[in-house]
Parts: C-alpha cells; sequence; structure tokens
C-alpha cells in the first residue's frame, strides 16, 4: 500500500489517516474532551446529605459548588458556595481571586438546577477554564446568615423559639441579635419559666427556609414578643 508523510508527520495510508506525532499538550486535550464525552454521557448522580461538591449551570458554562456542611440535605433548596474548579491546586487561590469567586458567600440552589456530582472532566467548562470573570448575576440569591432566638433548659436541652433571615450581611444578623438579646436583658428568668432566652446569629439553613421570617421592614421586637406569647398560651 502507497504511504506519503506530510509536513504535519501525518500519514496517509490509503483512505485512512493517522497521526505519528502528537505534542503532550495537544494529547492532554484530547483527553479532556473524551473524559468530558463520558462524563456528560454518564453523569454522576448527586444525593442530598453527602457533601459532595456539585456542577451547576451559571450561563453558558457549568461550575463546581460546595455544599454548606449540614445544609446540603434538601429536598427543594440547599446553601452552596461557588469554587474554582481545581480549588485544590496550589495556584487556583490566586486565578480564584483574580475572577471573582472569591467573595460570592453563601448561595440559595435549587436541587432541580444541580446536573450532577462535580468531576474533573466538568473544569474545561467553567470561567476559570475560558479565564473569565464570574458574572455579577450567578442566578441565585444569597444565603448567608439568619438569627436563632433559643430557649434553654439548665440541661442544654430546648428548642428554638424564633428564626430570622436571611440577611445578606453578617454584621445585619449580628446587630439584630443584640438588639434581641437587650430586649431579654433583665427578664430572661421571666420570658419563659425554666428557661434561659437568647439570641445568636448562625447559619441560614436554606432548606428549611419555610420556617424563617423574613428580617427586613419588620419589627423584630413584636415578633419576639408574639413568639413568647405564642409559648406562654
Amino acid at each position: 500500500m502507497s504511504q506519503y508523510r506530510l509536513p504535519a508527520g501525518e500519514v496517509v495510508r490509503g483512505r485512512g489517516i493517522t497521526t505519528d506525532l502528537l505534542t503532550p499538550e495537544d494529547q492532554a486535550v484530547v483527553d479532556a474532551f473524551r473524559a468530558l464525552l463520558a462524563t456528560r454521557k454518564n453523569p454522576q448522580p448527586w444525593m442530598p446529605g453527602t457533601g459532595q461538591d456539585v456542577v451547576v449551570r451559571v450561563g453558558p458554562f457549568l461550575e463546581r459548588a460546595h455544599p454548606r456542611p449540614g445544609d446540603d440535605h434538601g429536598p427543594d433548596l440547599i446553601a452552596v458556595t461557588l469554587v474554582h474548579p481545581h480549588t485544590t491546586h496550589p495556584d487556583a487561590y490566586l486565578h480564584s481571586n483574580q475572577l471573582g469567586y472569591t467573595g460570592k458567600g453563601w448561595l440559595r440552589c435549587e436541587t432541580a438546577a444541580i446536573l450532577g456530582t462535580w468531576q474533573p472532566a466538568y473544569a474545561m467548562l467553567t470561567h476559570a477554564a475560558a479565564n473569565l470573570h464570574l458574572p455579577d448575576d450567578l442566578g441565585m440569591a444569597p444565603a448567608h446568615y439568619g438569627v436563632h432566638v433559643e430557649a434553654r433548659r439548665s440541661d442544654n436541652t430546648g428548642f428554638v423559639l424564633l428564626r430570622l433571615g436571611p440577611y445578606t450581611q453578617t454584621r445585619l444578623a449580628s446587630r439584630d441579635a443584640d438588639r434581641l438579646n437587650t430586649e431579654l436583658a433583665g427578664r430572661a428568668a421571666t420570658v419563659l419559666p425554666g428557661f434561659t432566652v437568647t439570641a445568636k446569629d448562625a447559619p441560614f439553613h436554606v432548606s428549611d427556609h419555610a420556617i424563617y421570617t423574613d428580617p427586613y421592614d419588620t419589627d423584630i421586637a413584636a415578633l419576639l414578643a408574639d413568639a413568647i406569647a405564642g409559648v406562654n398560651a
């Protein structure tokens, strides 16, 4: 069979074309693309409560999202933060800062928007791979912090009397917790007999969003009084 060698190193044998020379960089691209095709064909399903990183869509790109520990049990919403696809690599931290991955905070992520468990093959479809800055609008609302008003007995058993959230800034959650503790000061023993009642800022548990009260444009002191009255009734 006749054989012809081309300048690029390709060898033509009859009707077939093979490549004798492939640089390591080219081979890495080919291998990554093959891995991506396999991943897209057989994605690993995500299960709530596993703590595994997930893949979510942000515009035309796919991104790696890290669930907040203890706040990933769903079933409809979980809290995540977007992270650089190579987040464990030494150079990823600087690149993450440059492209806006850091500072986004915790976000409310609908579980229906999760495409599956994160796999390295998805990395080539991220903003980081394209060296592009993350957009301001990620399609996910903030899920930062809340305030819990807790009633505790001397043996540390008790319950949460009131949940406020979400707060988009931690300083606002701390401010409202301080205000509620001022309201409670001096009457801790009489608010709920046998209980010590205190307010503290805490993570906003996204999957429990239905039992939180929006703290904005609301008299939180009145909410506290109503909650206490409801228990004492």
